[in-house]
């Protein structure tokens, strides 16, 4: 590929060995993660700042990203979440007069490495064949087997626990004090626009960080509990599990979001597993089995709920939601004291 002076090169390698030649983005440097990709048209500066995507490295299956450039107020968190991003068409040119900068600014601010004019159709089609796996972009250094052996020292996502290093790490309160319902809220990388919805809906919420013992909660006296969304595996998260059994015990109203429905799973005997290539979206298609029909949601999940061990606990857990996709478990319901649901906002 051939660039004029001012286009740096950059290189994309997975962990296989497959390699994509491109153009530099955002910072100039070097960053590794788990690759994923997202088929949202839209919305690409709220999924760049959702908590969930921590430790990956992002593919916009969409064409054009920063042809509407950044706003400011839209983010789902307090800064970029994701450690690398890929795309096709990356313009600093935008058309959208509320847009407070264009994308490559943001990017340089926010420190994010990423590369451009890649074939990402042909980048995802490899991940929906392959798998998720490991990657490293680098606008600093194209040497591939140098690349490698960096690319060979970045953990896997599986067994990595991460919601801790995205928490909040000081209790925080939001919403009407007076509000009729009080919330306690398990950050595990939660959503702005998730607290913002519980909000609207009435409630008075305090969010914690995600190794908040169970009876300091308590303290505050909350209504109902929520277990947020969040990056990283479910299953090194015993301390969330071992919280989350206490709410059920003492017979609390409590609910799921994503990594939040993993845990309540746990929490009721069932394992997660890690998904082949997960499913990140606005469009997911999934029916809701107790009354037929489709709903189409918000996801951002690499793990699941195995439905083998729910045979186990049918006789305690009812399977509420299925995605039309792929069959996997999308919504779980538990006597009558808890729900969890795995799709987004």
């Amino acid at each position: 590929m051939n660039f004029n002076a001012d286009q740096k090169a950059a290189i994309l390698l997975l962990e296989d060995g497959t390699k994509f030649y491109g153009r530099a983005a955002g910072k100039i440097g070097t960053t590794t993660g788990e690759i994923c990709f997202n088929t949202g048209m839209t919305g690409y500066q709220e999924i760049f700042t959702d908590p969930s995507y921590y430790g990956q490295i992002l593919i916009a299956t969409n064409a054009h990203i920063g042809n509407y450039g950044i706003k400011d107020t839209e983010t789902e968190s307090s800064d970029i979440k994701i450690s690398g991003f890929v795309c096709k068409n990356f313009t600093n040119n935008y058309s959208r007069i509320r847009a407070d900068r264009p994308i490559q600014d943001y990017f340089e601010n926010e420190n994010l490495v990423a590369i451009s004019d890649v074939d990402t159709r042909a980048i995802v089609q490899h991940i929906r064949s392959k798998g998720a796996m490991n990657a490293i972009i680098s606008s600093e250094i194209l040497d591939e087997g140098q690349l490698g052996k960096m690319l060979e020292q970045v953990p896997s996502m599986n067994g990595l626990e991460l919601a801790s290093k995205v928490s909040t790490d000081q209790p925080y309160l939001l919403g009407d004090p007076e509000a009729e319902v009080r919330v306690a809220v398990y950050d595990f990388g939660v959503k702005r626009s998730i607290l913002s919805c519980l909000v609207a809906r009435g409630c008075y919420l305090k969010i914690y960080p995600a190794m908040t013992p169970f009876e300091e909660i308590e303290e505050w006296k909350p209504d109902g509990y929520f277990l947020s969304n969040g990056p990283g595996d479910p299953a090194p998260m015993d301390y969330a599990v071992e919280n989350t059994q206490k709410v059920l015990n003492m017979g609390r109203p409590l609910f799921g979001i994503c990594l939040g429905h993993q845990i309540l799973a746990r929490a009721a005997g069932v394992k997660t597993y890690k998904m082949h290539h997960g499913h990140r979206g606005i469009n997911h298609p999934v029916k809701n089995l107790r009354t037929g029909r489709c709903e189409i949601t918000s996801q951002n999940h690499g793990f699941g709920v195995k439905s083998d061990d729910l045979k186990a606990h049918s006789d305690t857990i009812e399977i509420t939601h299925l995605n039309l996709n792929d069959q996997t478990v999308e919504g779980l319901k538990q006597t009558c004291f808890f729900r969890a649901i795995s799709p987004g906002s």
